[in-house]
């Protein structure tokens, strides 16, 4: 009660004082929405600049802005990245609602485009650690097997790693890979890869931008401690019907939009799937005839303006991987999420946004013969309420609040099966339900000239539910008792507040510092035992047993650009303390487990490291240098005889160069080359005899490594010519994975000599030589 108090007090100073601030002279409000004048897509982060101020405001998510300004005259610059300024002059003597459509720059090939935002923003902006990626900049970088893949270009980003080669799963300043959030429209994505994480569940063609937030985490995003990446679907074109597609070497995938109603709404249905398996009933082997392997994705979008002050969104992806060997056995997998959304407008300075979700993750395993059979399935199900709204007092301050609530229901697992023609087993482990809820407040203020400072304050709220059963453990992790819950019984709560703030100092034009501190609080845990995320992997909730997971972290950079804004380049420094950190005992059963709070091990984790990122995005040659430096340790009083071991995810140096150059206007060549620290591995390192056996001594947790891995990958993007008398453009896309085909080791596997059982021989495992693939995309 104590810390909701606090936070009603904050929340109260802040309104407090900038309504006193808004109201010391007279003011008129300009707003409005800022769209492509092509699509009518709103344009998100669009700027809109007051010359004879000196100040200005940007857009939103959906592209809209507002700025309280003195009675006056004024000239406007509205700008966005990758299309045409636009100037407009205005008389504001009153409250005016003014929309600008910006034509996109006249440029065929995809430019190499990364901002963490662009030119003087770069600078200006009071956020640090976030970067946004632009689609067309994704596209034309090299792509595993042809696929483009919205997380494997996050690869690339200083700060972020990866656990295992060709794996999608990322993990972001020493936080594990449950420690992101993955949002598609707002809602959770919980397992983001296809293929046993070998591509993404996100059609570039669907997707609109994404934002990655490693540090200084906005104050509306809370429930992971590490990062946040919020990703948003196209809205549709709602001037003209188009289309766009491609066929590549392992998938094709077919996009359509267009209006409902010509500038009042629009749709879009997006769609990808492998096929593969469309030719194995061609094989003369008849057992390979009859098994199935694909994915699909399918996302579809549609939006309608009521008023200038009311607009409704419903969007939705549905994606599902299906392995089928004969009739004997089959593992599905996949994700479904809805999104309905109402934007309104209560007065010219207040913004909301009211947000349904439901999200649903699910896996089932099915095995059969003549004598048995058995049915394994697995679901984490979403509701999520938000209430999110932005108020612009004045053009010195920008004030954010809003309320969150969801519901989990988490099936941990539920077998069914015939053994013998005679024996039924029906196994469930016991569903966990919960309930969770969130306030926040922040206040992006400027200063000074030179000044700018982002404050905030989250409190979150987590609870329990019946039905329920929880066990009692000893100092030994044995259950001693356990007590039962009615349904819709709370019985544990856990709360706590979460600070932000950020601040930035411009020096001048061309250099700024920044600095930003948050702390996070993690409710919903993971159950893995690897670096790469698997089908099977489980969530469990924090539960009397299991305390949240607490993060705070603390960043500083330098930021500048040079030659004419021709490279920007950072600098940041962060440090990272992570409280309440989930490890497993050795030989954990983490598969339907009942008791699975007994295999559970926490301590506490600690990260600090420095990234560098020198960005090239004028001219026809364009790219990117990104390094980092980190070290993640762990000390867990259970594991490793209580001594700080690295982390799975552990690698010290981590180099990225990505490279573009426009030979001309139909020809693209590009480029990148990685380099990591090979990943911390536990390996044996002797061996005794026991009992007639020979058996292995292990070295202590992850006290080895894999070696170090590097891998180079080329591209050609050729661009077909178009017919004036054609709405038509193609482009082929050729690419090698692995040019110089570098074996990195995937894992080594050890085995006793089979002459000499006091010799043991090592094995290593690789996965990817040189991988060539070709693609052909087209619109229309």
């Amino acid at each position: 009660m104590f810390r909701i108090k606090i936070f009603i007090s904050y929340i109260l100073l802040v309104f407090t004082t900038t309504v006193v601030s808004a109201e010391s002279y007279q003011r008129h409000t300009l707003r409005g929405y800022i769209r492509d004048s092509s699509s009518g897509e709103d344009l998100s982060g669009a700027t809109v600049r007051i010359r004879e101020l000196s100040t200005g405001t940007t857009t939103n998510r959906y592209g809209f802005y507002s700025i309280s300004l003195p009675e006056g005259s004024y000239q406007l610059k509205i700008s966005y990245i990758g299309y045409n300024t636009k100037y407009y002059d205005v008389e504001l003597d009153s409250n005016k609602t003014i929309d600008f459509e910006l034509k996109p720059e006249e440029t065929l090939l995809d430019e190499v485009v990364i901002t963490d935002e662009k030119a003087d923003r770069w600078i200006s902006e009071v956020r640090m650690s976030t970067t946004q990626l632009q689609m067309d900049m994704i596209k034309s970088l090299p792509s595993f097997m042809g696929e483009v893949d919205i997380l494997k270009t996050l690869l690339l980003l200083p700060g972020v790693s990866w656990g295992t080669e060709g794996s999608t799963g990322f993990f972001v300043r020493g936080g594990g890979q449950d420690q992101n959030m993955v949002l598609l429209d707002e809602a959770t994505v919980y397992n983001a890869s296809h293929l046993m994480g070998f591509f993404s569940v996100f059609n570039p063609d669907a997707i609109k931008d994404l934002q990655l937030y490693k540090g200084g985490i906005p104050a509306q995003y809370g429930g992971r401690l590490s990062s946040v990446l919020d990703i948003r679907m196209k809205e549709g074109n709602n001037r003209d019907f188009s289309g766009s597609g491609g066929i590549g070497s392992i998938s094709s995938r077919l996009t359509v939009e267009g209006p409902l109603q010509k500038n009042v709404s629009s749709f879009i249905v997006s769609g990808r799937r492998t096929y593969a398996d469309l030719f194995l009933p061609l094989s003369a082997d008849t057992n390979i005839r009859k098994n199935r392997l694909y994915f699909y994705d399918l996302n579809a979008k549609a939006n309608y303006r009521f008023s200038d002050k009311d607009r409704i969104f419903v969007s939705g992806y549905f994606g599902r991987d299906v392995f089928r060997f004969d009739d004997i056995f089959g593992f599905e997998w996949g994700n479904t999420t809805t999104t309905m959304r109402w934007n309104h407008i209560f007065n010219s300075n207040i913004f909301s946004n009211f947000t349904l979700v439901y999200s649903n993750y699910d896996y089932n395993m099915s095995f059969a013969d003549d004598l048995q059979s058995l049915d394994w399935i697995s679901n984490i199900q979403d509701i999520n309420f938000k209430g999110d709204f932005t108020w612009y007092p004045n053009p010195e301050n920008t004030i954010r609040f809003g309320l969150h609530s969801s519901y989990h229901s988490i099936d941990p697992g539920h077998v069914k099966g015939n053994f013998d023609n005679s024996t039924q087993t029906d196994y469930k482990v016991p569903d966990n339900n919960v309930l969770q809820h969130a306030l926040y407040a922040s206040n992006e203020q400027q200063l000074s000239k030179n000044i700018t400072v982002e404050y905030g304050l989250r409190y979150s709220l987590f609870q329990n539910i019946g039905k329920g059963t929880v066990y009692s453990l000893d100092d030994e992790y044995r259950v001693i008792d356990t007590t039962t819950y009615a349904a819709g019984e709370i019985f544990h709560n856990n709360h706590g507040l979460e600070p932000r703030i950020s601040v930035v100092y411009q020096v001048d034009s061309r250099q700024s510092f920044k600095a930003s501190y948050n702390r996070m609080r993690q409710y919903l845990h993971q159950a893995t035992n690897s670096t790469t995320a698997t089908p099977l992997d489980i969530w469990f909730p924090t539960s009397p047993n299991i305390e949240p997971q607490i993060a705070d972290q603390v960043a500083v950079g330098y930021f500048r650009n040079f030659m004419d804004n021709m490279f920007e380049s950072s600098l940041e420094v962060y440090y990272k303390n992570m409280e309440n950190q989930i490890d497993f005992r050795d030989h954990a059963v983490l598969i339907l487990n009942p008791r699975l709070e007994s295999e559970i091990r926490t301590g506490k984790a600690w990260s600090y490291g420095l990234e560098l990122m020198i960005n090239k995005s004028k001219g026809d040659f364009t790219g990117w240098l990104s390094y980092t430096w980190s070290k993640t340790r762990r000390k867990i009083p259970a594991i490793n005889n209580g001594k700080p071991y690295p982390a799975p995810h552990d690698r010290p140096h981590d180099i990225s160069i990505v490279l573009s150059y426009d030979i001309s206007d139909r020809l693209n060549i590009a480029a990148n080359w990685v380099y990591n620290t090979g990943r911390p591995v536990t390996l044996p390192t002797g061996r005794f005899e026991y009992g007639g056996m020979i058996l292995p001594v292990y070295s202590d947790r992850n006290a080895e490594r894999l070696p170090d891995y590097h891998r180079l990958d080329l591209s050609a993007t050729i661009y077909t010519r178009t017919r004036p008398d054609r709405n038509w453009q193609g482009k082929w896309n050729i690419s090698v994975y692995n040019a110089y085909h570098r074996k990195n080791v995937f894992s080594y596997y050890f085995r006793q000599h089979d002459d000499n059982p006091y010799e043991t021989q090592a094995y290593k495992i690789y996965m990817f030589g040189i991988v060539p693939a070709i693609s052909y995309s087209f619109s229309f």
